[in-house]
């Protein structure tokens, strides 16, 4: 194997194969990426077994083809001290990788690229393709709502189901981790096969970093166990979660009259600021609303309390405590100038619209005290 490749092209391929691969893998060839030079490209490809990252490099010079594995995190921390846009020489000598770029020579350990796992299954069953910042879009509008806690797997990820309203078809996506919910979904220009899917925490991340700089067609099909989606150099292919996804349209609140409008700009920066005497953000804000005045405060036993009023559309009076970290991260996503919460009680959950976008809700649980 003999070939050159440009820095840059191989620094994002490998950044990108950090996201996918374990730093204590029990197994050495799961630490490893596959160099195979072939068909007059480089594909480079990682996996911790749950997730496969491919990315094909097509503007290199082969001297020799031929296949190898060789540490990710060593290449990547060489590559990226390199100079940005150097021609990188690789070859195989005495069993080693061998780099060399203007004055630098490195020789790394490689492992045989037969023990190297590749499960790319047929994905031919369902496939359909949709605009990579509408999926963008769709994944950061609920991934901070995935839930961590392991013991409740199904909800360690984003739900995707195909959705109908009248003759128009939505894909529609939803997490929770039962103090709060996001849901949001587009249309598609008509019915997909598709089956509903749970979409893994790490891939969700792995997903929005591949999309965050891509803007074409993304061609999305999945089997009943993986889903692969493919961009135009490269493809990621994932195991789903296993498990049932709670009913979420049951929790989403039905009763909540009381409106509460506000400048989303005020109030994002008014619980940041009032929320910085709690360190972790999981303090309690306090809302103390009285008819078009919004008293926020926080009171932190160890660090102290803040308070701010801010003026809002409020036509009632009511008491309530939400987790701040919770309110930034809704608020974060919302596309218009304004926020509007929908309350019902102290003990209910609020319902919160977006008026730049509304395919988009979210339900938070308030807080006791």
């Amino acid at each position: 194997m003999k070939f050159s490749a440009n820095q840059i092209e191989l620094q994002k391929s490998l950044n990108y194969c950090q996201g996918v691969i374990e730093k204590r893998s029990t197994l050495p060839i799961l630490s490893n990426i596959l160099l195979d030079v072939s068909n007059s490209r480089l594909t480079i490809t990682a996996t911790d077994l749950d997730l496969i990252f491919i990315h094909k490099i097509d503007n290199i010079e082969i001297q020799e083809e031929g296949k190898t594995t060789t540490t990710s995190s060593i290449m990547y921390d060489i590559i990226r001290k390199l100079s940005s846009g150097q021609k990188i020489n690789f070859s195989m000598n005495n069993s080693k990788l061998q780099l060399e770029c203007d004055k630098s020579k490195f020789n790394l350990n490689v492992i045989d690229p037969s023990e190297f796992p590749i499960t790319d299954g047929d994905f031919n069953e369902n496939k359909f393709i949709i605009k990579s910042k509408i999926l963008l879009k769709l994944l950061n509008k609920c991934k901070f709502s995935v839930s961590n806690d392991e013991t409740r797997h199904y909800l360690s990820g984003i739900f995707f189901h195909q959705t109908q309203i009248d003759d128009k078809f939505f894909l529609t996506a939803a997490a929770t981790d039962s103090h709060r919910m996001s849901i949001s979904k587009v249309q598609l220009e008509g019915k997909i096969n598709f089956e509903p899917i749970i979409l893994p925490k790490k891939t969700i991340f792995q997903l929005c970093s591949l999309l965050e700089d891509y803007d074409s067609d993304v061609v999305v099909s999945n089997l009943k166990s993986k889903i692969k989606f493919e961009l135009d150099d490269s493809i990621l292919i994932s195991k789903l979660i296993d498990g049932k996804f709670p009913n979420y349209i049951q929790v989403i609140p039905k009763n909540n009259q009381k409106k509460l409008e506000i400048d989303l700009k005020l109030f994002l920066n008014s619980v940041d600021r009032v929320a910085s005497v709690s360190l972790d953000k999981k303090d309690g804000v306090k809302f103390n609303l009285i008819k078009d005045k919004l008293n926020l405060s926080v009171i932190n036993t160890n660090s102290g309390d803040g308070t701010e009023t801010l003026n809002v559309n409020f036509d009632h009076e009511l008491d309530i405590s939400f987790n701040s970290r919770y309110l930034i991260d809704v608020a974060s996503q919302i596309d218009g100038d304004k926020i509007e919460i929908f309350l019902n009680d102290m003990g209910s959950p609020a319902l919160i619209k977006d008026p730049g976008d509304f395919d988009s809700i979210y339900v938070v649980m308030p807080m006791k005290g």
